[in-house]
């Protein structure tokens, strides 16, 4: 119970941040209905998780979350002189771009779960939860950091190699092409 209501001011608190870009809208909602920000926050989740799991066009609804608020809280990171916040939007990014990859490769599953847009959604809320350790941290640290540091020296060789040989191929073809 306990738990229930520290989320419950964490949302109320982020409801009245006025520094984040969905307040006046739900001021607005509020003082239109009379109906107090935090149930129409959660109406609307409610009717966007009923969305994902029926609707038409999940897919693009669901990256829309998983894009616009994180790019917005970059572009606002990357004109702070903070470092903080631009490592936990790059640390963000970094576990964006390897869930992408390996969900490219289970496409299928997409036939076969159908409140995986849902999930999705859910997921990409929890890596941007803005909390100390949100989910991107905690895979990061725990999963991708280390694989990263294990296969860093390899993967620097084969790519100082590829750059190499790329090159060495471009300056042949040019010579070549000069020649004739």
């Amino acid at each position: 119970m306990a738990r229930i209501v520290a989320v419950k001011e964490c949302l109320e608190k982020a409801l009245r941040d006025e520094s984040k870009p969905w307040t006046k809208v739900f001021a607005q909602a509020e003082e239109k209905t009379g109906v107090d920000r935090l149930y129409i926050f959660l109406g609307s989740l409610t009717l966007l998780a009923v969305y994902l799991v029926f609707g038409l066009g999940q897919q693009l609804v669901c990256n829309i979350i998983g894009f616009v608020y994180p790019a917005y809280e970059s572009m606002k990171a990357l004109e702070t002189s903070k470092k903080e916040d631009d490592t936990k939007w790059l640390t963000y990014w970094v576990v964006f771009a390897v869930f992408t990859i390996i969900e490219f490769f289970s496409e299928y599953i997409v036939c076969w779960f159908p409140v995986y847009w849902l999930f999705k959604c859910i997921f990409y809320v929890w890596l941007m939860a803005p909390t100390e350790y949100n989910g991107s941290l905690i895979l990061y640290r725990r999963i991708i950091r280390p694989k990263f540091l294990q296969y860093q020296p390899g993967l620097d060789r084969f790519l100082s190699n590829a750059r190499d040989t790329a090159v060495k191929t471009a300056a042949e073809a040019l010579l070549t092409n000069k020649q004739d």
